[in-house]
């Protein structure tokens, strides 16, 4: 009897704990999806090009991306509590940036800044939520994360959506910023007994090998190179295939070739690296690895579909702000509805089935995206996001659990950092596909326009360039399928140690 006051000390702290890093959560995705859904706003009152405005989007994936797995390692020097409570400050910090950015190259430098709060809570947020649910519900406890996920995902295109036909796009930034300061302010002390201790209440709380490692700068810098540059000639690889000067052609091919072989030299270095920024042996196990790469493959295709539809929507069927949001809701709702039950099958029946069904589904539903029509209903839209939505749902939380519970102790916030770095590659390669595919249909269809100079005798081009798009994002998806299925059975549990 003795130990209830301990048990509802450590019960009452859980609580707090999964709290604050469901709302970071929550802000952090309803701040995406908003962007999102403001894209065609943010393109009409900056006049910039398609390539140009989608670095809204890039600039805050590109920087999460190459920062997760460095966050990922300081989260066992300095602890995991301190880097998410510090990251939710920056992160509050850049959204009231945006809001007051004059131009779009500006607006991009104050995403960044954004993106860098952002990155230190995706990162210790999963080993946050893994240290306070036992291995058996771990699944369970991702599935509610899910939930709120799914509600920010959800709030963020109806709020979007409502402020940008009523007030401006600046304001989808500033109303994080309240929510944003209220939850730092509470997260220090919610969050500060670990820099210390675990909230099982085992110590040490910072992994004392971790904490010992001297930090690959060379490989870091490789790494950022390398993905930079990957994005940047996706980006702009219309531009410079379009353009017939030599320049342009030397420029494209120099970048090219300086890309490779940063990923030559990364590749090479982190073979040999004491303490590498990627733990390859990690990647020659199969479960890490197809859970990882169906990842990466997921958010590409999903990414895709979340840049493209809501220029359809704005363009073809002329929908305003606000019924636009309505209609890209139907995703994360669906979502919503569906996380919990995921997390729950994954704690039955493990991974494979679950999360490769989730996929057929997200396939099925880019297949008929795929038949849009000048002529097709909004209502068709939702329901083919709903579908998404509902495959999504299915493979998120028993992927993710899937690499969590394999994972010794020790690796937990290394392996969170890896499965968000896999995220944010699949929408960087997602969002650059959209733009790359989208902007040479479009404009080898019209002479080479882009999109900010659609006008309704060029919809014909828009819906041939889409429907390419939406094709290739849909070979992705059988890839992801595939490669799901090749994670084997049911995972063993190794989350204690050994």
């Amino acid at each position: 009897m003795h130990n209830a006051p301990v048990q509802n000390t450590l019960r009452e702290q859980r609580r707090r704990v999964f709290l604050t890093v469901a709302a970071g959560v929550f802000m952090s995705t309803m701040d995406s999806s908003q962007v999102n859904i403001a894209l065609p706003a943010l393109m009409r009152s900056f006049h910039s090009s398609l390539a140009l405005t989608e670095w809204v989007v890039q600039v805050y994936l590109l920087t999460v991306t190459v920062l997760l797995v460095f966050w990922g390692r300081l989260c066992g020097r300095w602890g995991c509590g301190p880097v998410y409570s510090r990251g939710l400050l920056v992160f509050t910090v850049g959204s009231l940036l945006c809001g007051m950015a004059p131009s779009v190259w500006l607006l991009i430098g104050c995403r960044f800044i954004q993106a860098l709060g952002a990155s230190m809570m995706m990162a210790a947020g999963p080993a946050l939520i893994r240290s306070i649910f036992p291995a058996e519900s771990l699944g369970r406890g991702l599935g509610l994360i899910g939930i709120a996920t799914s509600l920010g995902l959800m709030t963020g295109p109806v709020l979007s959506g409502l402020l940008l036909r009523w007030l401006h796009w600046r304001a989808i930034f500033w109303v994080t910023v309240p929510v944003g300061l209220a939850f730092f302010l509470s997260s220090r002390r919610n969050l500060a007994c670990l820099s210390h201790c675990r909230v099982r209440g085992e110590r040490p709380g910072n992994d004392g090998v971790a904490g010992s490692e001297t930090f690959d700068l060379a490989g870091a810098l490789l790494w950022v190179s390398g993905v930079t540059l990957a994005v940047l000639l996706a980006t702009h690889a219309a531009w410079l295939c379009c353009s017939r000067g030599a320049a342009a052609s030397g420029l494209f091919w120099s970048g090219t070739a300086v890309m490779l072989g940063s990923w030559l030299l990364f590749f090479r270095r982190e073979a040999r690296a004491a303490h590498p920024v990627l733990p390859l042996p990690l990647f020659r196990q199969r479960i890490f690895a197809t859970a990882l790469c169906s990842s990466a493959l997921s958010f590409a295709v999903l990414f895709v579909v979340m840049i493209l539809i809501p220029f359809y929507l704005d363009k073809i069927l002329q929908l305003p702000p606000d019924r636009l949001g309505y209609v890209m809701m139907a995703l994360p709702l669906t979502v919503f509805l569906v996380s919990p039950a995921a997390g729950r099958l994954h704690d039955r029946i493990g991974a494979r089935i679950v999360a490769t069904a989730g996929l057929l589904c997200s396939l099925a539903g880019i297949l008929l995206l795929g038949g849009l029509t000048t002529e097709s209903s909004a209502l068709f839209v939702a329901g083919c996001l709903a579908l998404m939505g509902f495959g999504q749902a299915m493979f998120l939380a028993p992927n993710s659990a899937s690499v969590l519970a394999w994972v010794s102790e020790e690796q937990a916030g290394l392996a969170a950092s890896l499965l968000a770095t896999a995220r944010n590659l699949g929408m960087l390669a997602g969002t650059a596909l959209a733009g790359l595919s989208f902007a040479l249909h479009f404009a080898g269809a019209t002479g080479g326009l882009d999109m900010r100079d659609y006008v309704p005798a060029t919809a014909p081009a828009f819906m041939a360039a889409l429907r390419s798009t939406l094709w290739y994002a849909a070979a992705l998806a059988l890839g992801a399928v595939a490669v799901s299925w090749l994670r084997g059975g049911r995972e063993v549990k190794i989350s204690q140690g050994g």
